[in-house]
């Protein structure tokens, strides 16, 4: 297969996307005084929905991040309460799409936390998790909520293992164990029926997660891969990464021949990893380096070229990261398409940026906005793991989003045991996580030792005394019985 290469000349296609422009928003309608971390590990470090904001700060003593309700915007308060119950640096976070309320976190303590923020936001710091769950024996990077089904987390840690867990029993139900270096992302496509990611192995892989089996691997030689996404149903891939020439690179895949890719094209020759976001609905790319200011837009098409440059958002203010509303949140009354929220480490501040398609008329657009993902799960966690794959349960956005969602979120009540997934007890694998915990592990054990000791000394005195009793028994003629 031959690698076709892009063309940056403008080709004058008609394409109702080929207008579309980023808002800033108001100074009054940003997020200012924000604490955003400092930790340097390539996430967003921040995520949205309809109801709350919420962004990882920087914090001593362990990892803590904010929630802010999404309509108060303005300066932060310096005593804004924190999610505070992780012992290491939170290194990403998530929300349920299924439930607006519930927020998933991981962090170096090893741990995934799973939470619950009260209706109103938060009134003071939280510390107690609905959920804790331990199984990765290093730290965790990365976690990703299943599309379609309501109880299902997937986790990649720094033992190179993506752990899938079942929230309704609230342990790990499979080990994805065919990574040989720390996975970069994770990426599913529509119904979740497959997972795509890359690795700093240099390998890409589509892997059938219920099975942990790779259906596709692509060893990348020339194009360095960092990030994948799954482009919708196209049964395509797009990854971003770096040439052998060390230029930022784009390259498109076909999921089902990973062999070589379909196209490659070089972006710039900066250094910042370049983040991909994909809008199933508007088959819109958009590309945010970390550390740029500029955000470019593409339109992804299933003839040549493929790839088709739209324009760029420019800003000079460097982004950290980004997170973006779901559909439900968007403002259809003034034709927004994408929501980002910038994350800008040097002001503080988080900027909410809109796409906007320019329309004259202000009725609903029907053409740009398709029935789209809702907030209902297509699949209980039990069904998808019997082997069952759906597509997401669409929503209209014509009326506004007034659903609200009657599911309620249920943590389980655990006993302590031991978890044991593919012949391994993963909670016996969980080390100390800080060297306070180490020293009262190590006299907790010694504590241990001297009772099993004493325990043992004393059970071998009353053998011996049971040993001499059944001597004298013997011993005894029968005459005298």
């Amino acid at each position: 297969m031959t690698v076709t290469k892009m063309s940056w000349r403008p080709t004058y296609r008609s394409s109702k996307f080929r207008n579309v422009y980023g808002k800033v928003a108001n100074r009054e309608h940003c997020f200012d005084g924000i604490p955003i971390t400092k930790n340097v590990h390539d996430n967003h470090f921040c995520a949205v929905n309809s109801k709350f904001l919420a962004v990882v700060t920087e914090s001593a003593g362990g990892g803590s991040f904010i929630v802010i309700p999404i309509s108060q915007y303005g300066r932060l308060d310096s005593h804004h309460p924190k999610v505070c119950g992780h012992q290491g640096n939170v290194l990403d976070i998530k929300w349920n799409p299924f439930f607006e309320n519930i927020i998933a976190s991981c962090s170096e303590d090893t741990s995934v936390r799973v939470w619950e923020i009260p209706e109103c936001g938060l009134r003071r710091n939280m510390t107690e998790a609905v959920m804790e769950l331990y199984g990765h024996s290093r730290r965790v990077g990365l976690i990703e909520w299943h599309p379609t089904t309501s109880g299902i987390l997937f986790s990649a840690g720094y033992d190179y293992k993506i752990l899938i867990w079942n929230l309704e029993i609230g342990e790990p139900v499979k080990m994805i164990d065919c990574h040989t270096d720390v996975i970069l992302s994770m990426s599913f496509n529509t119904d979740g029926s497959l997972l795509a990611t890359s690795c700093k192995d240099k390998k890409l892989r589509v892997i059938e997660p219920r099975s942990g089996r790779v259906l596709q691997q692509a060893s990348c030689k020339n194009h360095r891969v960092n990030r994948v996404v799954f482009l919708g149903n196209m049964k395509r891939l797009l990854t971003t990464g770096v040439s052998r020439w060390n230029t930022r690179q784009i390259a498109l895949w076909d999921q089902e021949d990973l062999s070589m890719p379909i196209v490659e094209e070089d972006i710039d020759g900066l250094s910042g990893l370049l983040f991909p976001f994909y809008d199933a609905d508007t088959h819109m790319l958009y590309l945010a380096g970390k550390g740029d200011g500029n955000i470019r837009y593409f339109e992804i098409t299933t003839e040549k070229p493929y790839v088709q440059y739209l324009t760029e958002f420019r800003s000079p203010a460097p982004q950290k990261g980004l997170g973006v509303m779901p559909k439900h949140g968007l403002d259809v009354a003034a034709c927004e398409v994408y929501r980002f929220y910038k994350l800008v480490t040097l002001k503080g501040l988080i900027e909410p940026i809109s796409m906007i398609v320019p329309r004259r008329s202000d009725t609903y657009q029907e053409d740009i906005y398709p029935m789209t993902a809702g907030i209902e799960p297509a699949l209980s966690a039990g069904e998808w793991l019997s082997g069952i794959d759906r597509d997401p349960v669409l929503m209209s956005l014509k009326d506004g989003y007034h659903k609200p969602n009657q599911l309620v979120f249920k943590a389980p009540v655990k006993e302590k045991k031991s978890v044991v997934v593919n012949g391994i007890d993963l909670l016996e694998n969980v080390p100390p996580r800080t060297e306070n915990e180490l020293l009262r592990m190590f006299f907790r054990q010694q504590d241990e030792l001297r009772r099993l000791k004493d325990e043992l000394t004393s059970k071998d005195v009353r053998i011996r005394q049971l040993e001499l009793e059944l001597n004298n028994l013997k011993n005894v003629s029968p005459n005298n019985v």
